[in-house]
């Protein structure tokens, strides 16, 4: 049985750990700590929603941890917090998936966490202040700083092809 889950969900799972990991290794690690999880908690599985996203759900809180353990995110003061614009931004629509991944791990692990639980995985300020242990502030903070290199990253990238 764990094989035939590990099987058909690890090429997925991968996919959700490359996007919170700056390199293969930290992408490994969190899949193979993902699938323990998994695996010893399978009984709590009560068929609310789909088995997917379930297990999604346990990568993502996995490599949230991992992340939590191994980055500080620096705080912003009120100051800070009212000087940052929140622009829509939809530049990334027209990439591939595994491009995006690419240009997502260009950035640094708090600012890719960040953009990670806001835009891919949708959770509000507030849930990531909480979940992370750091003020809203921070969090828009560390979203539009994110939002700000990716569209350099972005641009840079369109200008030399």
């Amino acid at each position: 049985m764990q094989e035939l889950l590990y099987t058909r969900f690890a090429p997925k799972m991968y996919a959700v750990c490359m996007r919170y990991s700056g390199n293969n290794e930290d992408a490994q690690d969190l899949l193979q700590e993902g699938f323990v999880k998994v695996f010893s908690n399978l009984e709590k599985y009560r068929g609310d929603g789909s088995f997917e996203g379930w297990m999604r759900r346990i990568f993502v809180n996995t490599a949230i941890e991992y992340f939590r353990r191994k980055v500080r995110l620096a705080p912003v003061t009120e100051s800070q917090e009212n000087t940052i614009e929140d622009k829509e931004w939809n530049v990334l629509e027209n990439f591939a998936e595994k491009d995006i991944v690419k240009i997502i791990q260009q950035i640094s692990p708090g600012y890719r966490q960040v953009f990670n639980m806001y835009v891919i995985e949708g959770y509000s300020h507030k849930e990531i202040s909480e979940i992370l242990g750091i003020s809203e502030g921070t969090s828009k903070s560390q979203l539009a700083r994110a939002k700000s290199i990716l569209k350099k990253v972005i641009e840079t990238n369109l200008l030399h092809k």
